[in-house]
């Protein structure tokens, strides 16, 4: 929900740098996290001639793709989901029925046109396409991916498992339709703030509520930043845990704490953990940077992983953003540039639903795709940092 993403959603080859003009030749950096101005919105009509090509995503079309759009149809089932439109499309406003009438009818496009061609041309009849405005107002969308990883892990402390996640305390506050922190109910009933990362981890105020131990503060941290993990125990047991909550502290990334500070080159999990082999005391002082903290409880393998919308997520299929921004549960087209398992460079234009998000994907400048789960998700979401762009489709009015 939230690298690959681990929610932190760390990339692996930075981009290209853009330089300022004139004399001053020092490189700037892309505010890929540039929040919308007040007032603006995230997505805009495009204009005829200037769609993505259509028929190369149908041609790409698979069974994940389906399986992902099913997903979004069963969350719009749900009247949870009503809360979160209309949608402000600056042109027009999206309502609920809006939206799920949109996917309904993508998947029926799916399944009954015969060709590419046909695909696109119904396509092009009977859906409005925008595109996101980006970070710079031109489009430009970073493109990260994530993956659902694997630890090691122990129900109880030893000398090999050192690291606890936590069960989620009495006191945590959140509101009970969104599941957004609130605070710390206080003995006398007042709700105040919840202490940071920092302040939990130097008073042990969670001793005793420890819910499973893993190897290392760092694997605690990205599975924190993930949101959920898949748990291979000592018996030879698999067990899941998933997200139970969080408190009301800013999330800050570790990558970009560490690479501002200059001990990475690279904003990426491997650069991460051979950092922490080196020098665990820098990076440990990274992660206290980040005053969140997560919390967690069993889970069902069935739905794992699951993103934001408590649905299922799918390899390629399935994409995170921010969800302040940009509409849940709907159909997206990702235009961007990925790597295969065996390292090429590959283009990426696929469909994908919008069913997920992170801590580090945040404003219209960022999206995470998600790869799926083991050694080859890891190697695509360890490999996927490249600019591209992002559209939607809403049936027209």
């Amino acid at each position: 929900m939230p690298f690959w993403s681990l929610r932190d959603h760390l990339p692996l080859v930075a981009l290209v740098a853009l330089f300022a003009v004139g004399c001053d030749s020092t490189p700037s950096k892309p505010d890929y996290e540039r929040a919308l101005p007040p007032g603006a919105t995230a997505l805009r009509p495009v204009p005829p001639g200037a769609e993505p090509d259509l028929e190369a995503a149908w041609l790409r079309r698979d069974e994940g793709l389906r399986a992902s759009v099913d997903q979004s149809l069963s969350w719009f089932e749900a009247p949870s989901s009503q809360q979160w439109w209309p949608y402000d499309l600056g042109d027009r406003t999206l309502s609920h029925e809006d939206a799920k009438a949109s996917v309904q009818r993508f998947a029926e496009l799916l399944d009954q046109s015969p060709d590419a061609a046909t695909f696109r041309r119904r396509m092009l009849d009977e859906f409005r396409i925008y595109q996101s405005v980006g970070w710079n107002g031109d489009g430009v969308v970073l493109y990260t991916g994530y993956y659902a990883p694997e630890f090691d892990a122990s129900p109880v402390q030893t000398s090999r498992f050192t690291t606890p996640l936590h069960a989620r305390p009495e006191d945590l506050v959140t509101h009970p339709e969104t599941g957004v922190p609130i605070g710390r109910r206080l003995p006398n009933g007042r709700i105040d703030r919840y202490p940071t990362r920092r302040e939990i981890h130097e008073s042990g105020m969670f001793d005793g509520n420890e819910l499973v131990w893993v190897e290392s503060p760092l694997d605690a941290y990205v599975i924190q930043v993930n949101g959920s993990a898949k748990l291979r125990m000592p018996d030879g047991s698999i067990e899941f845990i998933g997200y139970d909550g969080k408190t009301d502290r800013m999330y800050t990334g570790l990558g970009t704490t560490l690479f501002d500070r200059g001990h990475i080159e690279k904003k990426d999990l491997p650069a991460i953990y051979e950092l922490y082999e080196r020098n665990p005391d820098v990076v440990m002082d990274g992660m206290l940077e980040n005053d969140s903290y997560v919390f967690f409880r069993p889970y069902d393998g069935s739905l794992w992983p699951s993103g934001s919308l408590g649905r299922k997520v799918t390899g390629r299929s399935s994409l995170a953003t921010d969800k302040d921004v940009y509409p849940r549960a709907c159909v997206t087209f990702v235009d961007t540039d990925g790597i295969e398992v065996s390292g090429a460079d590959v283009p990426i234009q696929r469909f994908m639903l919008d069913q997920d998000t992170g801590g580090a994907i945040r404003a219209p400048g960022r999206a995470d795709i998600y790869m799926g789960e083991g050694p080859e998700a890891e190697t695509l979401a360890g490999g996927q940092y490249a600019e591209g762009r992002l559209y939607y489709f809403f049936l027209r009015n």
